[in-house]
């Protein structure tokens, strides 16, 4: 007979979970804030952010109360019936945004999978059915399921599952000639994310955004903002695509959407919108009103102007302390970003060894994330204080130096 009363230990993740991840080897057990303390109680400046979720850091109060008052409250219903909190927040993002119409699901992978489907089924529908291709870029990256990763451009995560769909093309970001060379009147959609994030923190410029949108309009395209993790405040303003006065026709949106609570969601206009019918597409736990609750809570807080003018002063701190330790060790080729999603690029002597310093930072106590093998990717809470970066960012100095040997 088994038993589940042992002790939980980084053994046994080994044991019980299916080997797809690599986590570290301390297990969090508490957040505060852009504090967290292990099993041993250690503690941690927490730059990661649980890969740029937890955007008000840990147990933020307007978030626990959210989440309290709506556990009490109701749970789910499906979308057999709506509820309040869905309504309220669809409202919201509507009237922040360019979008008309929300579709919320539980991902950014099933928000890309609807969007996708969406731009596909309108161009079908409006135009002509032989207006199925979709352009994206290489490096991208947009989730999971098998849509999505074939979209995405990066092969690791899509080689080895069988067949993909058909009638998608890759070309490099930031090239708006190759866009050019591949986009014809049957190109239904053209989808990018703002900033590269996966793919190693790469903004896209400005003249390659306009480039895109007119393109778009020229061939009676789509164009798709993949903001899952560069929205919500991440860059500095709500959304990337206003720093671009560019305006996306459907923009998916997802991780810090909840803060840590699961939450996605699928903005768009009423036109394209107008497409769809019952039945078409759907899901089971999306706009549920527990996720829409903190969702709510956790907008309400992001999109303050004191919040976001706040990300910009943490950004000009980061950017200076990082190019501090650069000065002193030689480590990186190259600082970018927007806002507080940040990533080092790291000199050539050093590349393909991002998980050395992810784990050496660890071990100071700091959590930091990779984007890819070459590039130390920081995402921390929006409403880090300065007190935390310091800290952390001396705590990563500490984790260059081990990496680096220097004295």
């Amino acid at each position: 007979m088994k038993t589940d009363d042992a002790a939980v230990t980084r053994e046994t993740f080994d044991q019980v979970i299916l080997p797809v991840y690599a986590p570290a080897q301390f297990i969090p057990v508490q957040g505060k804030g852009s504090r967290v303390w292990d099993q041993q109680g250690k503690e941690y400046v927490d730059f990661s952010g649980g890969i740029a979720v937890t955007a008000l850091g840990h147990c933020h109060p307007a978030m626990v109360a959210a989440l309290k008052t709506q556990g009490e409250t109701l749970w789910h219903t499906s979308n057999v019936f709506t509820n309040e909190p869905v309504l309220r927040l669809a409202r919201k993002l509507i009237n922040a945004t360019f979008a008309d119409r929300v579709f919320f699901a539980n991902s950014g992978g099933e928000a890309n999978e609807a969007a996708f489907k969406l731009a596909r089924h309108y161009a079908i529908t409006r135009h002509s059915p032989c207006k199925t291709k979709i352009i994206a870029f290489h490096n991208a990256f947009h989730g999971r399921t098998l849509f999505t990763v074939s979209v995405g451009g990066l092969p690791k995560y899509s080689d080895g599952f069988g067949p993909k769909p058909a009638d998608i093309v890759h070309v490099p970001f930031n090239d708006l000639d190759a866009v050019k060379a591949v986009i014809d009147d049957h190109t239904c959609a053209i989808v990018l994310e703002p900033i590269q994030g996966e793919g190693g923190i790469t903004p896209a410029t400005p003249a390659f955004l306009r480039g895109v949108r007119a393109l778009c309009d020229k061939h009676q395209a789509l164009l798709v903002m993949d903001e899952v993790q560069c929205g919500m405040g991440r860059s500095g303003k709500l959304f990337t695509y206003m720093h671009y006065g560019v305006q996306p026709d459907i923009l998916t949106t997802a991780k810090a959407l909840g803060g840590g609570f699961p939450i996605s969601a699928m903005l768009t206009t009423e036109n394209i919108a107008s497409a769809m019918a019952v039945g078409i597409h759907g899901t089971t736990y999306g706009g549920n009103p527990l996720a829409c609750a903190v969702a709510e809570a956790a907008l309400d807080v992001i999109n303050s102007p004191e919040v976001l003018a706040g990300i910009n002063e943490c950004h000009e701190r980061f950017i200076q302390a990082l190019q501090d330790i650069n000065e002193k060790y030689q480590v990186f080729t190259q600082v970018r970003g927007m806002g507080l999603l940040l990533g080092a690029e790291l000199a050539p002597r050093y590349q393909g060894r991002g998980r050395d310093f992810l784990h050496a930072a660890a071990l100071e106590g700091l959590m930091i994330l990779n984007a890819g093998p070459d590039v130390i990717r920081f995402a921390p809470s929006l409403v880090v204080t300065f007190a935390d970066i310091d800290e952390g960012l001396a705590r990563f100095e500490k984790a260059v130096v081990q990496v680096t040997g220097a004295a």
